[in-house]
C-alpha cells in the first residue's frame, strides 16, 4: 500500500442542489489504525460516508482506497471493506442466518470459512441460534445492529467502516464492540467510524477529525497528543461555539 494511506480523500466536494454539504475534505486514513470522524447532525459525516462507499456520486475531488479509485474499481473496493450504516440495512423478510449466508455469497465465501466466522461472530456478540432463525422483521432494533454488525464482518475485510455503530446498542454489546474494535485493529486492519459518542473516539481512535460547515475543522493525533483525549469534547464544542 503506497505510503499506508488505506484511505485518500482529495477536494471533495458534494451538494443537494444548491446546498454545499461537502465543501472540500481532505483526509488520510493510515493502515492499522482507528480513524473517527466527529460532527454534529448535518455537517456532513454521513454524507462523507456515502461518497466512501459509492452509494453517493460526488461533484469535484477524489476517493481512493487501497489505492484504487471508487469512481472506477467500485466493486473490487467494496470486497474489501465491510460497512454498517447508521440505521440497520437488511432484508427482513429473511432469518438473521439467511442474511448472514447471502451476504457471505455475496463475497462468494466457502461454507467451511462462513461456519468459522459465523460461529465466532455469534458467540462475540452474544446471540443464541435460536434467535438467528427468526424472521429480522421480528428483531428489536438492537438486534438488527448486531445482525448488521455481524455481516460487516462476515467475510473478514480489511478496513471496516462504521458510520454511528453504538446507536441502539446495549452496554454489555457496547463494551464488546468497543473490545472487537481493539483486536481488530492489532491484526493490521483499520477502521474508519464516526460517531456522536464523544468517549467512544477519545477511547478507541488513534486519530480524529472535527467537522463542520462541510470541511474539516481539526485533525488531532491522539499518540502525538495524548492529552487532548480528555479533552476532546471541550475541543468539539468550541469549534462548534466559534462556528456559530
Amino acid at each position: 500500500m503506497e505510503d499506508n494511506k488505506i484511505i485518500k480523500i482529495e477536494n471533495l466536494k458534494k451538494s443537494y442542489g444548491t446546498k454545499e454539504v461537502l465543501k472540500g475534505v481532505f483526509l488520510e486514513v493510515n493502515q492499522g489504525e482507528v480513524f473517527g470522524l466527529l460532527g454534529k447532525n448535518g455537517a456532513g459525516k454521513s454524507t462523507l460516508i456515502d461518497c466512501m462507499i459509492g452509494l453517493k456520486k460526488f461533484n469535484e475531488g477524489s476517493i481512493s482506497i487501497f489505492d484504487m479509485d471508487i469512481k472506477t474499481s467500485g466493486i473490487n473496493i467494496k470486497e474489501k471493506f465491510g460497512y454498517v450504516a447508521s440505521e440497520p440495512l437488511t432484508y427482513e423478510m429473511m432469518s438473521g442466518k439467511e442474511y448472514l449466508l447471502f451476504v457471505a455469497s455475496c463475497y462468494s465465501m466457502s461454507q467451511e470459512a462462513f461456519d468459522a466466522n459465523y460461529d465466532f461472530l455469534k458467540k462475540q456478540f452474544q446471540i443464541d441460534e435460536e434467535d438467528l432463525t427468526r424472521r429480522i422483521r421480528e428483531y428489536s432494533h438492537g438486534m438488527k445492529q448486531k445482525v448488521c454488525l455481524m455481516a460487516s464482518l462476515i467475510h473478514n475485510p480489511s478496513l471496516w467502516i462504521l458510520d454511528e455503530p453504538t446507536v441502539g446498542l446495549d452496554i454489555m454489546i457496547y463494551d464488546v464492540l468497543v473490545n472487537m474494535m481493539k483486536s481488530y485493529v492489532k491484526n493490521g486492519n483499520t477502521i474508519f467510524v464516526t460517531s456522536h459518542n464523544i468517549d467512544l473516539v477519545s477511547d478507541i481512535c488513534d486519530r480524529v477529525a472535527i467537522i463542520n460547515d462541510g470541511n474539516i475543522q481539526t485533525l488531532i493525533d491522539f499518540n502525538k497528543e495524548p492529552f487532548k483525549r480528555k479533552n476532546l469534547k471541550s475541543i468539539f464544542f468550541r469549534i462548534y461555539k466559534e462556528n456559530q
